[in-house]
């Protein structure tokens, strides 16, 4: 039961800052990527946000253990591969067309209408499709 508390509590605590982020806007998404012209430059402190604790995150749970069991993950090794740039670039792609990314996506279901429910769609269809068109990249990528 704690740990389902703790889940819900970082649930919503993720969602709150999206919402007050301005995450789940599309055109304020747009208007961050945007550079060449009405630039909004206010995201940049969404990214400071995540990226500073995060940062002492990783170096404070080196020899501690989660409160609710299990362990933490390992820290990501800094791999470029063609799967990393690929998905880099198609998410970026589908981020700048629909102002949305998966954790804002969800957590404007309620209010973003029709439009909220197509991405969350063609993400769920990305999703299943994405572990068939890595083994081919794998496949392309040793062929070479």
């Amino acid at each position: 039961m704690q740990r389902l508390f703790f889940s819900l509590l970082a649930g919503a605590l993720f969602g709150a800052g999206l919402l007050v982020s301005g995450m789940t806007d599309t055109s304020k998404v747009q208007g961050w990527l945007d550079v060449f012209g009405d630039w909004d430059p206010t995201l940049a402190f969404v990214m400071g946000g995540a990226i500073v604790p995060m940062f002492f995150a990783w170096r404070l749970t080196r020899s501690r253990s989660p409160w609710v069991g299990g362990s933490f993950p390992s820290v990501p090794r800094p791999q470029m591969d063609h799967r990393l740039i690929t998905g880099s670039v198609l998410f970026g792609m589908g981020w700048g067309l629909a102002g949305l990314c998966p954790g804002p996506a969800i957590a404007s279901l309620s209010y973003n209408g029709i439009g909220g429910l197509i991405f969350l769609a063609a993400m769920l269809l990305g999703m299943l499709a994405a572990p068939k068109a890595g083994r081919q990249l794998d496949r392309l990528a040793t062929n070479v």
